[in-house]
């Protein structure tokens, strides 16, 4: 049912080529899922994010259990059916929620309790009710309850939190029941190296067949980043694949793909491309400029995508002039498409 394999490694990097079965379809890495986070990549449909070359999405367990609740999308027919997306999904557990709404939680060993932000509802998030949302659910692959630590943390909260996501993740693993699902650990320890050993060195022991690795891009820079990420790639076996949770831009997605990651989301590509900035070739295009106003020519020469083949930069200019939505959807499906496209160049070159 599920299966991941590598085709391909490049010679002079970690990069790798791989194929990655699931219940809902395969997908190639390295590869990039745009976000949906309420079961919709914003103002775009199903069939403008197939226009993108898109074939995993990612949505985000909290937010849905709050709304509509993951008894009804499960009654619906499962998160697929809901959102007709045919292909797989990855859902987030709602650990990053413990980060962006630290001051409305409170974390124990048991798990998180919050105060909806919307309702000030109570919420209590246990390691096996998150199981159970996403089970509900019914995405392909799932994410343990984690507990992220802001930049900076001392040693000793990021010890502590590490701790505590090990112990979530053995809970998880033990209130997990669905076949058709594959469960990650998450890999955390901040920005100190024997604590990102140790976490991964956790998380094999517990025998995950997926792992991701998260805490990072939190206002840390990249070159802390990346010699966070290091020392986690290193103890997680070869043979699984890793995902960089929340990164990022296409320079540090090619670094990453360099070091040996398989999978990557952002909302980047999406949240700029509605604020009428785009990614091309030729470097960053703020289209509101006032030197678009009568361009004809496309956002990019070399790009392929919907948006580029019908469209001028000076209508896309109008559109986001004038407050309309079309333009934030084609500059969307554009920016996704570069990520796309970025993608396939990156595992053709590791091919070649």
């Amino acid at each position: 049912m599920f299966s991941f394999s590598i085709k391909a490694k490049d010679v002079g990097s970690s990069a790798r080529l791989g194929e990655f079965s699931t219940p809902h379809g395969s997908f190639e890495t390295p590869c990039f899922m745009p976000v949906a986070t309420q079961a919709t990549v914003k103002t775009l449909s199903p069939e403008q994010i197939n226009l993108t070359k898109s074939s995993i999405i990612l949505s985000n367990a909290y937010h849905l259990s709050r709304r509509p609740g993951e008894k009804v999308i499960q009654e619906l027919g499962g998160l697929h059916k809901f959102m007709n997306w045919p292909g797989p999904i990855l859902t987030d557990s709602g650990g990053f929620q413990v980060f962006s709404l630290a001051k409305l939680n409170k974390v124990t060993d048991e798990g998180v309790q919050f105060r909806d932000p919307v309702n000030g509802d109570a919420i209590s998030f246990t390691p096996e009710s998150v199981i159970k949302i996403q089970e509900a659910l019914g995405p392909d692959i799932i994410m343990p309850l984690d507990q992220p630590v802001p930049y900076p943390t001392t040693l000793e909260m990021a010890k502590r939190a590490n701790e505590r996501t090990t112990n979530w993740a053995r809970r998880s693993l033990a209130a997990k029941s669905r076949t058709d699902q594959m469960l990650f650990g998450i890999v955390h320890g901040s920005t100190y190296k024997d604590l990102r050993r140790q976490s991964a060195e956790s998380l094999v022991e517990l025998g995950f067949k997926g792992y991701a690795i998260g805490g990072l891009s939190v206002g840390e820079g990249t070159d802390l980043l990346f010699d966070s990420l290091g020392p986690a790639l290193e103890i997680l076996p070869g043979d699984a694949p890793r995902y960089l949770m929340g990164v990022g831009t296409p320079e540090d997605i090619v670094r990453a793909v360099n070091m040996g990651v398989d999978m990557f989301d952002c909302v980047l590509p999406t949240r700029n491309g509605r604020n009428g900035w785009a990614f091309t070739s030729e470097g960053v295009v703020r289209i509101k400029n006032l030197q678009y106003q009568k361009d004809l020519s496309s956002l990019d020469a070399k790009c392929g995508c919907y948006t580029c083949r019908n469209f001028s930069k000076g209508y896309l200019r109008h559109l986001f002039m004038s407050g309309e939505i079309l333009g934030m959807t084609l500059m969307s499906i554009h920016n996704i498409y570069y990520y796309q496209a970025l993608m396939e160049g990156i595992r053709n070159k590791i091919i070649s």
